[in-house]
């Protein structure tokens, strides 16, 4: 850093499922901490990405997707994701601009006012749509709040988040970094190895299987050849979903293993040995233990 005086702050990021939080997340951070899926309420608890503007470092909150919960998870998230928004110094709502306004946003602005917030509003995927429907989107939107400011960005190829970036940077009080310059995220390994393998299982089966499945890594065991051996349990409701990530013969766990050694390799810079294993466990979506190994508080 220069001799200018030190900035740092939280910036909170909400909006519905499937706007394009978490690929905003890695764009703003320059790295991949946040998983990214088509499925939607993909993030689940408060991931915090880290990155540096200058004399400025932004801890970035990916909260998890705004939506009518229904079950015990669905509460967690939801509560995590205001919660997450109420303790930022800065606050962006992403709305996915090909869906505009819908039913959802429209659920969230009315929430803004009562949990006190004052977001910059950020139309995500605008790459996706005509620059004719941009204004006119923006005009409903703005017209519903008074929004400090608008951007327009495509978090998938980077387009506007640049200036997104500076913008959020100039909210940021004066004080001390609370990270070293080249740390990039604050989570632990072990979450961080679950969610990757949570998103190959999305990936391989997007279709086949159902929102209710989870990972958690059970073991880490540091080896002396400097490799690291994780074990990591696959948990659904069901027999017939257990039948489904095994597939025939176990080829499908098989790669979705494989998928997922790769990337934690590359992301640790080491040898990863990888063990994975499916448990049917009903309910598990409603047992306050598993909310809490995910992260979520209740």
């Amino acid at each position: 850093m220069t001799g200018e005086a030190a900035h740092c702050g939280f910036c909170a990021i909400i909006g519905a499922p499937n706007a394009g939080k978490s690929t905003l997340v890695n764009q703003l951070a320059g790295s991949k901490v946040s998983i990214v899926s088509r499925k939607a309420q993909t993030t689940r608890a408060r991931i915090r990405a880290i990155t540096v503007e200058g004399n400025t470092q932004i801890v970035f909150v990916d909260t998890p997707g705004i939506f009518a919960p229904r079950r015990k998870l669905d509460t967690a998230m939801v509560a995590n994701a205001w919660s997450g928004a109420g303790e930022a110094d800065a606050v962006l709502l992403i709305v996915d601009a090909r869906k505009g306004l819908d039913d959802e946003v429209r659920t969230i602005i009315a929430g803004l006012g009562d949990a006190h917030l004052k977001p910059a509003l950020v139309l995500n995927k605008i790459d996706a749509i005509s620059r004719d429907k941009l204004l006119p989107l923006t005009e409903a939107l703005t017209a519903l709040y008074a929004f400090p400011r608008v951007f327009m960005v495509s978090a998938i190829n980077g387009d506007g988040v640049a200036e997104l970036k500076s913008y959020i940077a100039a909210q940021m009080p004066e004080g001390p970094w609370l990270y070293p310059g080249d740390q990039t995220a604050d989570i632990q390994l072990r979450f961080l190895a679950s969610e990757i393998t949570r998103e190959k299982l999305y990936e391989r089966l997007h279709d086949e299987l159902p929102y209710a499945s989870t990972v958690e890594t059970e073991s880490w065991e540091e080896r002396r050849d400097g490799s690291v051996r994780i074990g990591q349990v696959i948990f659904v409701e069901r027999d017939s979903q257990k039948m489904i990530v095994l597939g025939k013969g176990g080829q499908t766990i098989k790669q979705i293993g494989q998928l997922a050694r790769t990337e934690l390799e590359a992301l640790f810079e080491r040898k990863v040995h990888l063990f994975l294993f499916v448990k049917v466990r009903e309910n598990w979506a409603e047992d306050p233990e598993r909310l809490r190994n995910m992260g979520l508080d209740l």
